[in-house]
């Protein structure tokens, strides 16, 4: 209990919810610059800290106050990466790189806390994070060069870095969202990054899918 869990751009408080249900605790503190969001989750979870400010306004060794911090949550902004946009320029290349850059406060935070975990959701094409030509689009030689070097950086720093691809159906929640989860541990602590089999799917001995219709009253 002494080791901090913080959830940064927490929204509706999903991640937490998760948290709380793996480690039986609540997360220690929420981050969130949108009020809405910061309600919504003092709902959920009111036994949560809740900071209304900007990722990049908050202090780490700061919030953290001299305790350790045992794990963090980062679920940036994926707008300004996902393929829904469907290949469309950016029209405000300076917002499209801020959106796209924050991802760079994990590395803000693991190097001021030196926390044991860290966790990463985002779309697929997070992974495909480079540079922007002129007219706002991704320059396609060099696709992917952000990303590489976000990680480089993060290994840099004395941690050892998995990832993959989930797909929420197989895990039980009724919708085929694909997603892309970064896990990542400070080399020192004991342990190995284990990813979740699939609980659910048509192959034998597996729960079958549910749908959005079970849930439709």
């Amino acid at each position: 209990m002494s080791e901090l869990i913080v959830d940064n751009f927490a929204g509706g408080g999903g991640a937490s919810t998760g948290i709380e249900a793996a480690l039986g605790r609540p997360v220690d503190y929420a981050i969130n610059h949108d009020p809405a969001a910061i309600a919504m989750h003092r709902v959920n979870h009111p036994r949560t800290h809740h900071l209304t400010a900007s990722v990049w306004d908050v202090n780490p060794q700061l919030l953290a106050h001299g305790r350790p911090v045992g794990m963090g949550w980062f679920s940036p902004d994926c707008t300004f990466h996902s393929k829904a946009r469907g290949g469309k320029p950016f029209r405000d290349r300076k917002l499209a790189r801020r959106r796209r850059g924050l991802a760079g406060i994990v590395p803000r935070w693991l190097s001021a806390t030196r926390m044991k975990w860290f966790f990463l959701e985002n779309v697929e094409e997070f992974a495909d994070w480079g540079p922007l030509l002129p007219d706002g689009r991704i320059d396609p030689k060099r696709r992917g060069m952000l990303f590489r070097r976000w990680h480089r950086r993060i290994e840099d720093l004395g941690y050892r870095i998995d990832m993959r691809e989930l797909v929420a159906c197989r895990y039980g929640a009724p919708t085929t969202r694909k997603r892309l989860f970064v896990i990542g541990k400070r080399s020192d602590v004991p342990g190995e990054i284990v990813f979740p089999e699939w609980t659910h799917g048509p192959e034998r001995g597996l729960l079958p899918y549910r749908t959005a219709a079970e849930c439709i009253d």
